[in-house]
């Protein structure tokens, strides 16, 4: 027994870390260049964690798969430390409790915390939340009553602030953040177009969220169908994609337009500049111009608004006005490909491994 802890602490790390034997891991096995590929990652088998005092033994049933994860696998400055070569994989997970030394938390709570790839995860008390029971299926904490729908719902109204008749458009709108941008808009009042990548995902847009038009980014004159869409120009973009899609949309936005830039998926791979001609002088001179408002953020600029936004969002799915779609894999060892296909397009909905 350790010096430092209590026969009553210790004996309870000893029963946390004998419930379970083995503990199985994602690590990020290297940097990649360029696309990740399977070899950037590796599953291994490790010991049980151990409880210490004041922390709680989870079991994951889900893990979030989101596009950020892949700038943390990079190690270029970024708003967040990377994950360390040999480290387990970051991620959002829910997970249930099968021990706990913390005197918030008992066994069977189901909680939510980041618990990483990995099956089995401890962390300080302080680190989880408990999962609301009035949300089902439980999952929806993780996209549309989780970070993505938090996302979603804090950049659009503190940013892109759409007002009754404007028009909003949405970049990978039948995503976990997209999806509910779009259908808050209406919410709001304003025209929704959204951008995708197939048809099968634009016709998901339209005919099951409610938007007033999607296009695929992948179809011919792409400009043009923009244009059509949005014949008295955008008030709002939702910036989640970047590169060609960026690029298009740019001639159509109109004086003061307002342009919360959420992510750049389409570039989150790449590893030089663009070929081609230098478009920063363009982009500067519409800004002046049309006096455009860009901004970045991150989730947790507004974590004070957390509570509300999860509250609001959750009476609009009650009342039918706020819908999803969650896209599921098996197992934690496809979790890697499926990550690979997530920053792709490939994955349909709020992406999580069970």
């Amino acid at each position: 027994q350790p010096k430092n802890l209590s026969p009553q602490v210790f004996t309870s790390m000893m029963k946390g870390s004998m419930s379970i034997s083995v503990n199985r891991q994602i690590l990020l096995n290297s940097r990649p260049q360029g696309e990740p590929k399977p070899e950037d990652f590796r599953l291994v088998e490790t010991k049980a964690p151990v409880l210490g005092e004041g922390q709680v033994l989870c079991r994951t049933i889900y893990l979030s798969l989101d596009p950020y994860m892949r700038g943390r696998m990079g190690s270029a400055k970024n708003y967040a430390k990377p994950v360390e070569i040999g480290g387990v994989m970051e991620g959002r997970t829910l997970g249930e409790v099968i021990h706990s030394n913390h005197q918030d938390f008992a066994e069977k709570d189901l909680v939510l915390g980041p618990g990483g790839w990995q099956e089995y995860f401890s962390l300080p008390g302080q680190a989880l939340h408990r999962v609301n029971p009035e949300w089902k299926p439980i999952s929806t904490s993780l996209g549309v009553l989780g970070m993505p729908g938090v996302t979603a719902y804090t950049g659009l109204l503190n940013i892109g602030k759409p007002q009754q008749g404007e028009t909003v458009v949405v970049a990978a709108a039948s995503g976990a953040v997209g999806s509910v941008v779009g259908q808050i808009a209406k919410i709001k009042g304003a025209r929704a177009v959204g951008i995708a990548g197939s048809t099968d995902k634009c016709q998901y847009v339209t005919d099951e969220l409610g938007f007033d038009a999607c296009i695929n980014h992948k179809g011919e004159n792409f400009s043009e169908q923009v244009e059509a869409a949005c014949p008295e120009g955008i008030d709002v973009y939702f910036e989640n994609v970047a590169g060609m899609v960026f690029e298009t949309v740019l001639p159509f936005f109109n004086n003061f337009a307002r342009i919360p830039v959420c992510g750049t998926i389409a570039i989150a791979n790449a590893t030089e500049l663009p070929s081609g001609p230098n478009q920063i002088h363009m982009l500067l001179r519409q800004i002046l111009t049309k006096r455009l408002n860009f901004k970045g953020f991150i989730v947790s600029d507004f974590s004070d608004q957390e509570e509300e936004a999860l509250t609001t969002m959750a009476g609009w799915i009650r009342k039918g006005k706020l819908r999803y779609r969650e896209d599921f894999v098996d197992g934690l060892e496809q979790a890697p490909v499926a990550l690979i296909g997530l920053l792709k397009g490939a994955n349909f909905g709020k992406l999580v491994v069970r």
